[in-house]
């Protein structure tokens, strides 16, 4: 009977390990299989090496002396003279000042992690009304970090708020190792990305990373808004991209897209856009399951100072998160894999409880039709 009993424990136990090595693996398995598969070897060929010299020999000093026919407000002495390793082009709509003075007090303060030099700057297009540009003109002599180019700010311009922020990086910020767009509802760790992006400093020839959408599929609708026609672009597939909420480019990268701007069809979205410029310049996006994407992360302190990113943050998550990563208390392997247990499993269930919500929704407009 004692052996009986013996080999059941002994079952028990191999079941109970299983079970936890499979809930891991469903856990973060996908994480790791991305990370290894969605990071390939670029392809080079002629066209690109003639890229790459174009993009080391261009010359933005005609640009510098015409100013007034890309920017209404423009910070040229910004990057003077400094050596920056991170530049945050933190993409705001012109009425949120509010958000931007968050983001000045939260994570956009930082100004230099582990020696290294960070700026911050808000990227604005041209509001709908002019008490609104009176408003950013007097937020702008205050804070003088204020970047806006002359295109009307709206979900149709956001391919051009793109071309206009990085020709200004490469213009006005040539000596910024790296750039970092970033959309105003993000929270960002800039010290955990700070660390991780000393790793890559060794290959800034091909540094295109964030959140990884692989085979992302053009919308053929022609009554939704994101419509794309055949003609304008015919094949089945966009190229793998990072999603447009937060991604990251070397100095290299931004001066090699500048030089391909006006080969690529501006009629898809923002984020397929850069992604199309990097198949041109041969270059494959590197994923980070670390970056959110346009997922909100459940809040949990240990979760947050481990992940790059998360979208959709109210003010008081990104207060608190603040407050809670700068307060010198460090998480334990024990309570960093509890975090991201925690915050994993709720922002599945959150997803969930999304995705059910808006089927029944849908099925509701269904019946009313």
């Amino acid at each position: 009977m004692q052996v009986t009993f013996c080999r059941l424990r002994t079952h028990q136990w191999c079941f109970i390990l299983f079970n936890v090595i499979l809930f891991h693996a469903l856990l973060f398995g996908a994480d790791f299989v991305e990370e290894y598969f969605l990071h390939s070897l670029p392809h080079v060929d002629m066209k690109v090496l003639e890229i790459k010299d174009k993009a080391r020999k261009l010359n933005m000093e005609p640009l510098k002396s015409n100013l007034s026919t890309y920017y209404i407000l423009n910070q040229p002495e910004v990057c003077k003279g400094k050596n920056i390793f991170l530049l945050s082009l933190i993409f705001s709509s012109p009425g949120n000042g509010t958000r931007r003075d968050l983001i000045r007090k939260t994570w956009g303060s930082m100004t230099s992690i582990q020696g290294h030099l960070i700026i911050t700057l808000f990227a604005l297009g041209m509001p709908v009304l002019v008490t609104t540009q009176k408003e950013i003109d007097k937020e702008s002599q205050k804070n003088h970090d204020i970047i806006e180019g002359i295109f009307l700010d709206s979900s149709e311009n956001q391919t051009l708020k793109i071309i206009a922020m990085t020709q200004w990086a490469v213009t006005f910020c040539p000596n910024a190792l790296f750039i970092l767009k970033v959309d105003e509802e993000m929270f960002v760790n800039l010290p955990s990305l700070v660390g991780y992006l000393l790793n890559l400093k060794e290959h800034l020839e091909d540094i295109y990373v964030g959140s990884v959408v692989h085979q992302g599929t053009p919308n053929r609708d022609p009554h939704h808004q994101e419509f794309i026609s055949l003609s304008e672009y015919p094949e089945k597939y966009y190229p793998d991209y990072c999603s447009g909420e937060t991604f990251i480019v070397s100095q290299e990268v931004a001066r090699m897209m500048y030089v391909v701007f006006k080969e690529v069809p501006v009629m898809v979205p923002a984020d397929v856009f850069v992604g199309i410029c990097m198949k041109s310049i041969g270059l494959i996006p590197i994923h980070s399951s670390r970056f959110s994407g346009k997922r909100h992360i459940k809040y949990n302190r240990c979760c947050y100072k481990y992940i790059f990113t998360s979208s959709e943050t109210t003010d008081a998550e990104m207060s608190l998160a603040w407050k809670e990563i700068n307060d010198g208390k460090e998480c334990t392997w024990l309570e960093t894999y509890y975090g991201l247990i925690s915050c994993k499993l709720l922002t599945y269930l959150d997803s969930f409880k999304h995705f059910h919500m808006s089927t029944l929704e849908n099925n509701v407009m269904y019946v009313d039709d």
